[in-house]
């Protein structure tokens, strides 16, 4: 059996400071790794596959002997680390709250705890017949968040 955690430290200090990071890293129940990374622009296959010789290099002599996978985080993934999230400030994202409700927004802030998004609702407005657009602008605690993803206009 593989140890995730020195398996993560590992693949955090071979990236080091730079575009690259790591995203998560999990074992799978058939028992494969799974290292997760991404990009502050876009993860190269190349840069998957160099990683994933070095984790080799490193842990897969010996008792424990897994099978590894790098893959990027991937357009459509749910976003995991605060690093995802600042990357995606001012563009628009999906996010599906606990409590069921679903919203297209676009990402204004992001913190340790809570993000902060923008969108346009219909609002009957005093004094006016019809409804009007209104910007509402809300700040959602990441733990109200079942998941937050890229929105990509098909």
């Amino acid at each position: 059996m593989a140890d995730i955690q020195k398996i993560k430290s590992f693949a955090e200090e071979q990236l080091g400071e730079g575009e690259l990071f790591v995203v998560s890293v999990a074992e799978l129940p058939s028992g494969e790794v799974e290292v997760t990374i991404d990009s502050d622009r876009r993860v190269s296959i190349d840069a998957c596959v160099e990683l994933s010789r070095a984790i080799e290099a490193e842990f897969g002599e010996g008792d424990d002997d897994f099978a590894l996978t790098v893959t990027s985080a991937g357009i459509g993934r749910p976003l995991q680390t605060l690093r995802q999230y600042r990357k995606l400030i001012g563009r628009e994202v999906e996010v599906l709250l606990c409590d069921g409700r679903r919203m297209k927004a676009t990402l204004d802030e992001a913190d340790g705890d809570s993000i902060t998004v923008g969108y346009t609702r219909m609002e009957a407005v005093e004094g006016k017949k019809r409804r009007e657009k209104v910007t509402v602008t809300e700040r959602l605690p990441l733990k109200e968040l079942k998941w937050t993803k890229e929105h990509i206009e098909l």
